[in-house]
C-alpha cells in the first residue's frame, strides 16, 4: 500500500506565545515533530526487521503491514524548524509556501489533490500529533469495509502526563450541537455498531469531529476533491486552523469516533499538556 502524509508545520516565537508554535523555546516543537516523523516510519515503513539470534541475521518483519511512505511537510516562508530537525532529510519532503500560517492545512489539501491516483491513503496531520498504533490503517480499512466510503472514522486525540490530576485525557470532547449543525446532521445514522475480536464496539457521530488530522482512502480523497467547495478556504468552523483540518471532511462525510467507553480503539497523541493540565482548574473533574 502507498500512503502520503502531509504535515502542516509552523514555528515563529512571539512575545505572547499563545500557541506552542509561538513560544520562545523551540525544543518542544522540535521534539514533537521528530517523534511524529519517527513514529510514521517505524510503524508503517518497510524498514523493519527481527534479529535471529541463532543465525545472527536480521530478517524482515511486519512486511504485510508495512507500506511505501511519502511525507510532505508544508511550511510558510522561513517560519519553521526543519533546519534544526535531528533526522535525515530523506525521511521527508519540504513543500514551502507563502500563505498565512493558520491556512497551511489548505496547502496540504492542495498537495493531496495534486497526487490523486498515486496513493491508497491520503493523510493530513498537524505537526504535534503522534501515532503509536501499528494497526492504525488496518482499523481504518476495516471500518470502511463495514460502513462504506461515505462514513469516515476519526481518531480520538489525547494527552498524557504523570503529573496531572489524571494521567490520560481525550481532549476533543463534545461541542454544543449548534457549533457543527450548519455543516452536519448527527441524527443521520447516529450510531454504528460492530464486533471486533469478539468485543462489541460502538461508533458515534462526532459532535466534535476535529482531531487535527484525517486519513482518507483513495475513493474518499477523490470524492472530496470533486466537491465544488473543495479548497474554497472556508474558515467558518471555529477558526482557520480548525476549519483547514476539519471543515471540508465534515461537509463531505458522516464523521464517527468511538464512544468514550472505547476511546482508545483509534487514537492519536497530542504532544504537550496544554489541555490535560486544565483538569482540576478551568475544567472540573466528574466524580466516579
Amino acid at each position: 500500500m502507498r500512503i502520503i502524509f502531509t504535515i502542516a508545520h509552523f514555528f515563529n516565537p512571539t512575545s505572547e506565545g499563545r500557541h506552542a508554535s509561538q513560544r520562545k523555546d523551540p525544543q518542544p516543537r522540535l521534539q514533537a515533530l521528530t517523534n511524529s516523523l519517527t513514529a510514521l516510519h517505524q510503524l508503517f515503513g518497510k524498514s523493519q526487521s527481527i534479529i535471529n539470534i541463532a543465525q545472527r541475521i536480521a530478517f524482515p518483519a511486519n512486511q504485510p503491514q508495512s507500506h511505501e511512505l511519502d511525507i510532505v511537510i508544508c511550511t510558510t516562508q522561513d517560519n519553521h524548524l526543519l533546519n534544526q530537525l535531528p533526522l535525515p532529510s530523506h525521511l521527508y519532503k519540504h513543500h514551502s509556501t507563502n500563505v498565512e500560517p493558520l491556512l497551511l492545512g489548505f496547502e496540504c489539501q492542495a498537495v493531496l489533490q495534486s497526487c490523486l491516483g498515486q496513493y491508497d491513503y491520503y493523510c493530513f496531520l498537524e505537526d504535534d500529533l503522534i501515532i503509536h498504533d501499528p494497526w492504525f490503517f488496518i482499523k481504518l480499512n476495516w471500518f470502511t469495509q463495514q460502513a462504506g466510503d461515505l462514513n469516515l472514522l476519526q481518531p480520538n486525540r489525547y494527552e498524557v502526563s504523570p503529573y496531572a490530576l489524571v494521567h490520560k485525557a481525550y481532549i476533543d470532547g463534545d461541542l454544543a450541537l449548534r457549533v457543527t449543525a450548519p455543516f452536519q446532521n448527527v441524527q443521520e445514522q447516529p450510531e454504528l455498531k460492530g464486533t471486533i475480536m469478539n468485543a462489541p464496539i460502538t461508533f458515534c457521530r462526532a459532535l466534535n469531529p476535529h482531531a487535527g488530522c484525517y486519513f482518507l482512502n483513495a475513493n474518499q480523497m477523490t470524492h472530496w476533491a470533486n466537491q465544488t467547495y473543495f479548497l474554497d478556504r472556508d474558515v467558518s468552523f471555529v477558526g482557520p486552523l480548525e476549519s483547514a483540518a476539519t471543515l471540508g471532511i465534515m461537509k463531505t462525510f458522516r464523521i464517527y469516533k468511538t464512544s468514550p467507553e472505547q476511546a482508545s480503539f483509534l487514537e492519536i497523541q497530542h504532544s504537550g499538556t496544554g489541555f490535560i493540565g486544565l483538569i482540576g482548574g478551568q475544567v472540573g473533574l466528574a466524580q466516579r
